[in-house]
C-alpha cells in the first residue's frame, strides 16, 4: 500500500434533503465542478452500513473526480443505510419502495432533467435494482451495477455463515457495528469484537478486520489490500457502522432462492421480481471484480444472462481482474482499469 499525492476535491457540495415514503428523513450530496455539467445527472448509490462518502476516498481520482470531469452532474443518495441518517432496522424492500423513487424524483426536480442515470454498489444496487425491475423507477434509464444485483451468490462458507450464524448472533444484538473495534457498548459488542481480534490477522486495522467478520468470509472480504493506498486502508477505520439483521436475514432468503426475494409484502413488489422480465427500458451494465469474496462474480453473470434473455444485445458485463468488491471505486489504480470503462458506458447512452 504505497503512497501517493492526493489533490483536493475541484467541486462544491450542497445537502438536499428529501423525505423517503415513510416519512424518513434522507439526503443527497450535491456536487457540482468549477463548469456547468453538460450531460445530466448521476446518482450513485451506496452500500449498506456506509455512506455516499464511500465514493470519494483519498486517492488521486476519485469516481466522483472522473464523473465531473467527464461533465456529468453528480448526485449521491444517502437512503436508509446510510450512517449519516438516523440508524434503525431496515430491509431491502423499504429502499426499494420508500427510499430510491423519492431520490430519483428529487434529482429530477432540481435539475429538470427528463432521464436520470444511476452508479450503483452492493445493497444500494440491491435495493435500486428491485424498485427498477419494479417499475418504480422509470426515469432511469441507465443503471451501471456494481457486485451484486437480481441474484446474489456468495461463497459456500458465506452461505453457511447467513444460514446459521446470523439466527444466533441476532439472538444476542439487533445489529452489527465495525466500530465496535474501538470498544462495543454491550457484552455481546466485546465478545465478538475478541472474536475478531482471534480468527482474523489479515492486517493491524481493526475495522478493516470487523468489516469482513460483518460481510462475508475471507481475509479480507471488501477489498484486496494490494489495491488499496495506505490513507485508504487507514479512511476507512471511520467509513463502516451499524447493519441490522433485518438486512442480513433477507439476504439469506435470497441467498437461497438464488435471487432477490421481497419479504415485507409491499405491492408495489411483485414476489417473483428475481424471475419475471423486468418492468424497466433502462440498459443495464454489470461490473464484477473476479477476486469479489462478498458476492461472487457469478452474481452478476447470472443477472445479465437472466437480462439478456428478454432484451438480447442491449445489456453489458464487464468482469475486472484482480478487483474485489470495493476497490473497484477505491483502488489505487482503479482511476486507470476502472473508471474508463464507467465513462466509456455513460457516454456510449448520452451519444445515443
Amino acid at each position: 500500500m504505497s503512497a501517493e499525492t492526493i489533490h483536493a476535491p475541484r467541486y462544491s457540495e450542497e445537502i438536499v434533503p428529501f423525505l423517503a415514503g415513510d416519512g424518513r428523513a434522507l439526503h443527497l450530496v450535491h456536487l457540482r465542478g468549477v463548469e456547468k455539467p453538460d450531460k445530466g445527472p448521476v446518482v450513485l448509490v451506496h452500500g449498506a452500513g456506509v455512506r455516499g462518502n464511500i465514493f470519494r476516498a483519498p486517492v488521486r481520482q476519485t469516481v466522483v473526480d472522473a464523473l465531473i470531469d467527464d461533465g456529468y452532474d453528480v448526485w449521491l443518495e444517502n437512503w436508509r443505510a446510510s450512517i449519516d441518517v438516523e440508524p434503525g432496522e431496515w430491509t431491502l424492500d423499504q429502499a426499494a419502495v420508500l427510499d430510491h423513487p423519492h431520490a430519483i424524483r428529487t434529482v429530477v426536480e432540481r435539475t429538470g432533467a427528463d432521464k436520470v442515470k444511476a452508479l450503483i454498489h452492493c445493497q444500494g444496487s440491491t435495493s435500486f435494482t428491485m424498485a427498477a425491475v419494479a417499475g418504480l423507477l422509470p426515469q432511469v434509464d441507465l443503471i451501471l451495477t456494481n457486485a451484486v444485483s437480481l441474484h446474489p451468490v456468495v461463497p459456500a462458507t458465506a452461505k453457511l455463515k447467513l444460514r446459521y450464524a446470523v439466527p444466533l448472533v441476532s439472538s444476542f444484538t439487533p445489529y452489527l457495528d465495525p466500530q465496535w473495534a474501538y470498544g462495543g457498548p454491550t457484552r455481546t459488542a466485546r465478545v465478538l469484537t475478541r472474536v475478531v481480534q482471534a480468527t482474523h490477522h489479515e492486517c493491524e486495522n481493526l475495522v478493516c478486520r470487523w468489516t469482513s467478520f460483518t460481510y462475508g468470509t475471507g481475509f479480507p472480504v471488501l477489498w484486496r489490500h494490494e489495491n488499496l493506498n495506505a490513507q485508504t486502508h487507514d479512511w476507512l477505520q471511520h467509513e463502516f457502522g451499524p447493519v441490522p439483521f433485518s438486512f442480513f436475514r433477507q439476504m439469506e432468503e435470497c441467498v437461497r432462492a438464488g435471487h432477490l426475494v421481497p419479504v415485507e409484502g409491499f405491492r408495489a413488489l411483485p414476489e417473483d421480481l428475481g424471475e419475471r422480465e423486468p418492468q424497466t427500458d433502462a440498459r443495464f451494465v454489470f461490473f464484477a471484480g473476479e477476486e469479489n469474496r462478498c458476492f461472487l462474480a457469478e452474481s452478476q453473470r447470472r443477472s445479465f444472462e437472466h437480462l439478456e434473455h428478454f432484451h438480447p444485445g442491449r445489456h453489458a458485463l464487464h468482469l475486472l481482474p484482480g478487483y474485489g468488491h470495493l476497490d473497484v471505486f477505491m483502488g489505487k489504480r482503479a482511476s486507470q482499469d476502472v473508471f474508463p470503462l464507467i465513462l466509456s458506458e455513460l457516454d456510449r447512452s448520452v451519444s445515443h
